[in-house]
């Protein structure tokens, strides 16, 4: 069994003030599950991921692996493997030697180690380079070694801390369908740390979204889509993002350029007592209407054409501002720079309100 417990783990670096780097994280990763630590970068991702590997210290609360407190047991002790970003290879040793280096450190008999490096490789689509040396491979190649590397020790715990940052985009995308098909194929316990909320999305059971030091929200990528718990989350996690804007409220709902966007009453019960709130919409769930519908008035600044779909920005009145919102539409007939559009809301259920200074969501 292998699962990961983080209670009450905080990891403080000196200074004046003290920075709390990771703050009280207590979150619970199952046996097999694939969690990915997401958020900006400062939010404690990298340091939470270090802490459980034993690379930093843990100055309060604890870490657990399959039920046993590793907080003071040395990296070595922990069972787990790391895949780092640098791929960190010997530029010396080939394929072979890179991915069996730990078990013949260990004591591993040769044809052990040969038959794991061999059946990591047939995995990995590795087979036909395992005589080369790393300079000679390409930059997803160089991540797969690391990986087989990883997967040959057969760990309690794969950690990975953005294992594809130094590929181009078209490879991030391949690297990250094969990393989520093997980690499922194997079932081995992992924790995967990334600042793209797309890859997040795309490949963990659930994602944990972190902000300077502090969990903001752990649920499965869906959950997290569908109902952010605050203002934070709901702005990081989609993309493009939620368009999120302060604007005064009534009992009849919340006033957006002159017109009145109906909320329900369960909506108007929580903002009770508030005379503005963050009113939070998706691009999708705006539309463009035809020019005497009720709308918001926009100027088209920018349209970003997708193919299938485009997304327009562009500029509305909100109390004596203009504020940009961002808008999905039908790619093949998108509005044109500089055209005057109307804009309303589509599905009054994807409407989101937060509190304007907490950022917590008002609804449950």
């Amino acid at each position: 069994m292998a699962e990961v417990s983080y209670v009450k783990a905080s990891r403080v670096f000196s200074g004046n003030p003290p920075v709390r780097a990771v703050d009280e994280l207590s979150l619970e990763v199952s046996d097999g599950e694939f969690l990915v630590l997401v958020g900006p970068s400062g939010s404690g991702k990298s340091t939470a991921l270090r802490m459980l590997a034993g690379l930093e210290d843990v100055d309060e609360g604890a870490i657990q692996i399959g039920g046993k407190d590793v907080t003071n047991v040395p990296p070595k002790g922990r069972d787990i493997a790391m895949v780092f970003q640098s791929y960190a290879l010997y530029p010396h040793m080939t394929v072979a030697e890179n991915m069996g280096f730990a078990l013949k450190l260990r004591g591993v008999p040769k044809t052990e180690i040969k038959a794991k490096v061999d059946e990591a490789a047939k995995m990995l689509d590795l087979s036909k380079y395992l005589e080369r040396k790393p300079k000679a491979l390409s930059g997803g190649q160089r991540q797969r070694v690391a990986m087989g590397r990883a997967i040959v020790r057969e760990p309690s715990v794969f950690l990975m801390d953005e294992p594809l940052s130094n590929l181009d985009a078209k490879l991030r995308v391949e690297t990250r369908a094969n990393i989520a098909a093997l980690q499922q194929r194997l079932g081995t316990t992992t924790i995967y740390v990334t600042h793209d909320q797309v890859e997040a999305m795309t490949m963990g059971h659930r994602v944990a979204v972190l902000k300077d030091g502090l969990l903001q929200q752990c649920d499965t990528p869906r959950a997290l889509y569908d109902r952010p718990a605050n203002a934070f989350v709901a702005g990081f996690i989609g993309s493009p993002a939620m368009n999120l804007k302060t604007v005064p409220i009534s009992s009849e709902g919340a006033k957006l350029d002159g017109i009145i966007v109906p909320l329900s009453r369960a909506a108007l019960d929580a903002a009770g007592g508030l005379d503005e709130v963050t009113f939070g919409i998706r691009p999708e769930a705006l539309g463009i209407v035809p020019s005497g519908d009720e709308g918001m008035d926009m100027t088209v600044e920018l349209v970003e054409e997708l193919g299938a779909d485009a997304l327009v920005h562009g500029a509305v009145k909100i109390g004596d501002s203009s504020q940009r919102f961002v808008v999905r539409v039908d790619g093949r007939t998108p509005p044109t720079l500089g055209q005057n559009v109307k804009v309303a809301v589509r599905d009054h259920s994807e409407i989101h309100l937060f509190h304007p200074e907490s950022g917590e969501r008002l609804e449950a």
